[in-house]
């Protein structure tokens, strides 16, 4: 029986692998540069936060993680959109290609999405491909319609990592 189970500081090494996995899908091919950095730095962000604001869900065949996807939850100040002032942000959702179309991705957003009832979280955000889209649909994730814009600022001495 497939049952999602919740990732653990014995599980980091598979977590980042699946990480620059999916990240090489999303990303194209990444250089040895951005590799390097991810497997240097990610081990210790897990073991910092794993579990405390970032949560893990997996499913695993013979110890091997197949799929996965990871829960990090923030503590705003509380408004309208967020009445609880406890968001999240669903990242990383990958499975092996060898194991796709299995309802897997379905089975962890389920878990995510029961975790975060229990956590009183006020909203879920997460960012889908085409491939995802409908999956994350059908589990009641909406399109979100905004009068902002969405923006970002990149710190240019972090650019370097990527040359």
């Amino acid at each position: 029986m497939t049952v999602v189970e919740n990732a653990e500081i014995a599980d980091i090494d598979q977590l980042v692998e699946l990480r620059l996995a999916y990240l090489n899908e999303d990303y194209g091919d990444l250089s040895e540069n951005v590799r390097k950095k991810i497997r240097q730095d990610l081990p210790d962000y897990f073991k910092r936060n794993l579990n405390q604001n970032i949560f893990g869900y997996l499913i695993k065949e013979k110890d091997k993680i197949i799929a996965c996807a990871f829960l990090l939850v923030v503590e705003k100040p509380v408004s309208p959109s967020f009445i609880t002032g406890r968001t999240g942000t669903v990242l990383n959702v990958y499975t092996d290609p060898a194991h796709r179309h299995k309802g897997y991705a379905r089975m962890i957003m389920s878990r995510l999405l029961s975790d975060a009832v229990e956590k009183d979280l006020s909203v879920i955000e997460l960012k889908a491909t085409e491939d995802g889209y409908h999956l994350y649909k059908s589990v009641g994730f909406t399109d979100e319609r905004l009068k902002y814009h969405s923006m970002k600022w990149y710190n240019q001495s972090c650019k370097r990592v990527l040359e």
